[in-house]
């Protein structure tokens, strides 16, 4: 029973310094790309509410998410989901929604603009 308790502990352990890790490494991504400055802010909503929520992100907006950059967009949404508010929501949905806005706004950025 006592190497079960230690298994248990030891699991926590290596669960938790993983978080831990993962947090300081997006951390690390978003300071070293200036990620949170890129975007203005009523920009960051429309994405946040794009990815977080059940809202849409304006052409303006994806132009401004596209600048930001897979590295950073990715980092921020994993920042966020670390965020203790945010603990009900499924990992799993959310970055499958982050991508989908993604390439959303890559696909709009990269379309060619219909003739006047």
């Amino acid at each position: 029973m006592a190497s079960l308790n230690v298994y248990s502990v030891l699991v926590v352990l290596f669960l938790t310094c993983g978080a831990v890790m993962a947090t300081k490494e997006n951390d690390q991504i978003i300071k070293e790309n200036n990620c949170e400055t890129k975007m203005c802010f009523p920009c960051v909503l429309e994405a946040f509410t794009s990815i977080f929520e059940t809202g849409s992100i304006s052409n303006n907006c994806c132009g401004e998410l596209v600048v930001v950059g897979k590295v950073c967009h990715s980092a921020l949404v994993k920042r966020t989901l670390e965020n203790p508010l945010f603990k009900y929501l499924s990992p799993a949905t959310i970055i499958a929604q982050s991508i989908q806005t993604w390439n959303n706004c890559l696909a709009l950025i990269d379309s060619p603009s219909p003739s006047a």
